[in-house]
């Protein structure tokens, strides 16, 4: 595959530029096994409807079709489950969780990852974090009957937020 170059200008970058090295989708590392596409995450309500709306011109147009989106605030009520089970940006950068690539925080290395673009250290750390996610799935697996979307709905939002469809659980 020939690299692409990425231009990036949005509210929270000015000429970021990154390559994609890798075909859209494919090529993850072995660890990494995420249920859910950024496509799937966006039009199953994460984040409030707020995540990265101004951020149309760096992904496909088709991720953000039918989306619920919400330019003004972070909307609880468009989330899959209809709460909030964020954390603000604040909180994540005083716990050193921000990359300064990405600066929005873990769904936007994924979306780029998933967009073929690879940092090797970046990627192992970002993956690391995924797959310790995995807890909160035990949780909810131990805790509540499957499918019963009621229980632990506010856990089952934050581990959709980390690509594990929480609807199957």
């Amino acid at each position: 595959m020939t690299p692409k170059k990425v231009s990036v200008n949005d509210l929270m970058q000015t000429n970021y530029q990154y390559l994609r090295t890798e075909p859209m989708g494919k090529n993850f590392d072995p660890a990494f096994t995420p249920d859910l596409t950024p496509k799937e995450m966006l039009a199953l309500g994460s984040f409030g409807g707020k995540y990265m709306t101004d951020c149309k011109e760096e992904f496909p147009k088709s991720w953000y079709q039918g989306v619920k989106l919400c330019h003004e605030r972070h909307d609880p009520a468009l989330n899959y489950f209809g709460v909030n089970a964020s954390q603000p940006l604040s909180v994540w950068r005083a716990k050193g969780w921000i990359y300064h690539e990405d600066p929005r925080g873990w769904f936007q290395w994924y979306c780029r990852y998933y967009s073929g673009r690879r940092i090797p250290d970046e990627d192992q750390r970002q993956i690391k974090r995924w797959r310790q996610m995995v807890r909160h799935v035990a949780q909810i697996k131990y805790a509540c009957r499957k499918g019963d979307a009621t229980c632990h709905t506010k856990q089952r939002q934050a581990v959709l937020h980390w690509a594990y469809d929480s609807r199957k659980l």
